[in-house]
This record gives C-alpha cells, structure tokens and sequence, in this order.
C-alpha cells in the first residue's frame, strides 16, 4: 500500500484518465512479439509494466538493432514500459525477481516449457510466494502434449497450424503469410487470458496460471479453409490465391487496376447487384449464371473474367470512388508506405509519430483497444536497456540504493 498522497497529489490523481488496469504491476519476462504485444496493450490500458531484461544485450529485439531497421519491432512493442535490467542466471538475480513477484499483479513470459522451471522461477514457485500471482505464458505448442519441446517461431508455427498450405496460388509452394499472425494472435489470446485471470481474482482473491499456445490460437482462423475441407469429404483442398478459402463466395478476389490491384467481395445478392450497377451491366442480372451465389460460385472463373475485364480498364481511386458510391465492398491494395501514412488511422491516433531518442522520427501504433471515458494512452517511446533501474527498484519495490549499486557492480543488473 502507498504512503498516503499529499492533498494536491491526491488532487492530480482524481484529475487523471482513469484507465481500466490502473493500479496493476507487470512483470514482462517476455521477448520478440507474442509476450511483448500482450504487455503492451496493457501498458496501454494504463498497467505499470516493468520490462526484464538480461544485462549487457537485452532481449532478443535489441540485438536486430544493427540489421537495418530490424529493430524497429521493439520501439513498437515495448514503449510505455520500464526497462530493468537482471539477470535471472545469477542467485542474487532470481532472489530479486522473487522479492518483486511479492508485489506484482501479472508476470509473463514466452520461455520454451521448462525453461523458468529449472531457474527456480516457475509459476509454483512464484505463487508460492504470492498466491494472487497470475503467472501467464506463451508457447508454440503448450506446456504439455507431444510437440512441447519443439521449437517455435512464427514461420514453424504457420507451417505446423497448417497456414501456409493454404497461403498462395494452387500452381506454387506454400507460401507462408506477411505478417506475423502466430505471435500476434497468442499475444492478442495472452492478453485475454490475463484480463480473465484479474476479473476472476476480484472475486476470489487468487491468481492462477494462464497459458496460450501458438498453434491453438490460430486454429480457428482456419474456418473456411477447413469448411472446404469437410465440404470435401476430408480430402485437403488446394491453395485458393485471392480467392474465398472456402470457395464459398464470388466475386471475391483481387482484381486488377490500371494502376494496381483492387479487392472486391459480394457476399449476397445485393452487394453483386450493386456492383453490375456500378459497372453499367445491370443486364446481367437476369443472367441464370449469376442469379445467386451458388450459381455464382459454379460460375467462379466467368466473373473473374468479367469483373477483372472491367476492373484493369480503370484506376484504383477510379474504381473507389464508383464502389463508394454504389456501397460495393472493396479496398485498394495498399503499400506499407501509404499505411504507415494512413489518414484514416493518424486521425482516429490508431498511428502516432514520436521522436525516439534512438531511432528518431518514426511512426508507431497505439492500442486498438479503446476504452469510454478515457482517451488514448499517450505513447512514450521504449526505453533504454536499464534505464528504470532505480526508479523500479529503489522507487517501486523498496531496495537500499547502496543495494541497488553493489548489483550494478557485480553485473546482476
């Protein structure tokens, strides 16, 4: 408990947003994307997350620093977040860690199964010492059945959840997605097990531990594909390319501009009327081939045809400006450059430019979480490795400073 606030703290306090995770402590044991994201968008809904990191490197992010601009990621994942140095290698690192768990809400970690077992820091351990504790982990495969020791990133999990079978074009290779969806997805799944946890706590005053598999948070995603699939009489379907995964809806694919490339989907009768309008072709409404979508889906490759003919012969900001019109559900294939310069997502704050101190101008995102009453976290830029060593341990958890030195000096932070 704080030592009670002077009567013009107590004031500033009262004045502040008051953000849903106000008043919870993070441990952030967790590296690369999956665990960081997580405490990220808790930072973000006002969690005072305390980033661990080992001495001397840091997380893995940090090393990418001299690969061009490979450590961008971690300016995006760790702002808002204090940086501790310690290393969890050494006794002294370990009793430290124990020490702060007593005063924590959340700790997390993206650790292989077993790793902080064998450090003496693994959820027993930690909720020995507080039974509030939640004690939240990230793996590839889960704590327990037969591929727990395999290795995981995200390109093995996209090849072992069965993405990238059906990524590409039915003529190519298995292609594996742009972006990371498998740490993103068990980052997003983190932090709802997390915020489950602390809702259960407040009724009964324990923690508990929460864990997120990579595989089995991308699972679902798979649901038109693996309709196909079933549809199929369990025979594996092709790569569908731009098209539906469960070549379930047409027109639905990406078609071609003068300038690029246009997505279109119709999902109904309505939407595909819709657009026979803005292509000035409302005959073809009476056309047997396209009366519904079934008929549409027998008839994939004519409307591909017919749309993609149509379509090339106009540009992109053409075609949007028609389908805005007519209410067709459509989108430009954008470039990184135009999103990272999207007015759409600089204007609601979802995309923010800040002056990083290492990495200067550069453009990050806040939480796509938004909460009543209160506005968008303002965002602060990561931090230096161990630049809230004092703050975290002399400030937040009560050691002696002369403490706090003869760690530095003997490399434990």
């Amino acid at each position: 408990m704080a030592d009670a606030s002077s009567p013009a703290e107590a004031s500033a306090q009262a004045a502040a947003p008051a953000y849903p995770l106000a008043g919870v402590t993070v441990l952030d044991l967790s590296h690369i994307y999956a665990g960081p994201y997580a405490t990220f968008l808790m930072a973000m809904a006002g969690a005072e997350v305390i980033k661990i990191e080992p001495p001397g490197t840091g997380e893995h992010l940090r090393v990418r620093a001299g690969i061009g601009g490979a450590a961008l990621p971690f300016a995006m994942l760790n702002g808002n977040k204090k940086s501790l140095s310690l290393d969890l290698k050494s006794d002294r690192g370990r009793e430290l860690l124990l020490r702060m768990a007593r005063g924590a809400d959340v700790l997390v970690e993206n650790f292989a199964p077993g790793v902080t077992e064998r450090l003496g820091l693994g959820p027993a351990e930690l909720r020995a010492v507080n039974p509030r504790l939640i004690y939240a982990s990230s793996t590839g495969y889960g704590r327990s059945g037969p591929y727990r020791d395999y290795p995981a990133m995200d390109i093995t999990v996209q090849a072992m959840s069965g993405i990238m079978s059906i990524t590409g074009f039915p003529d190519s290779p298995p292609v594996k997605s742009g972006p990371a969806l498998c740490d993103f997805f068990a980052g997003i799944h983190l932090y709802a097990g997390i915020a489950t946890a602390l809702y259960e706590r407040e009724r009964t005053g324990k923690g508990r531990l929460v864990e997120v598999s990579m595989q089995e948070a991308v699972y679902a995603s798979l649901s038109s594909n693996l309709a196909l699939y079933h549809g199929n009489g369990g025979k594996a379907p092709t790569r569908t390319g731009n098209r539906h995964g469960g070549l379930a809806e047409s027109p639905y694919n990406v078609y071609p501009a003068k300038d690029g490339f246009i997505a279109i989907i119709c999902n109904n009768n309505r939407h595909f009327h819709a657009l026979l309008k803005a292509m000035d072709c409302e005959e073809l409404r009476d056309d047997p081939r396209f009366a519904d979508l079934k008929s549409r889906v027998a008839h994939m490759e004519e409307i591909d045809r017919l749309v993609g003919d149509w379509t090339r012969e106009r540009t992109k900001g053409e075609l949007v400006t028609l389908f805005l019109a007519h209410r067709v559900p459509h989108a430009p294939v954008r470039g990184l450059d135009e999103v990272v310069n999207d007015p759409h997502m600089h204007a609601r704050g979802s995309l923010q430019r800040i002056d990083h101190p290492q990495f200067g101008r550069i453009v990050v995102q806040n939480s796509p979480i938004r909460f009543e009453d209160v506005p968008p976290m303002p965002l602060v830029p990561s931090s230096r490795l161990g630049e809230q060593n004092e703050a975290v341990l002399v400030d937040r958890f009560g050691l002696d400073p002369d403490e706090v030195e003869a760690l530095r000096r003997d490399g434990v932070i």
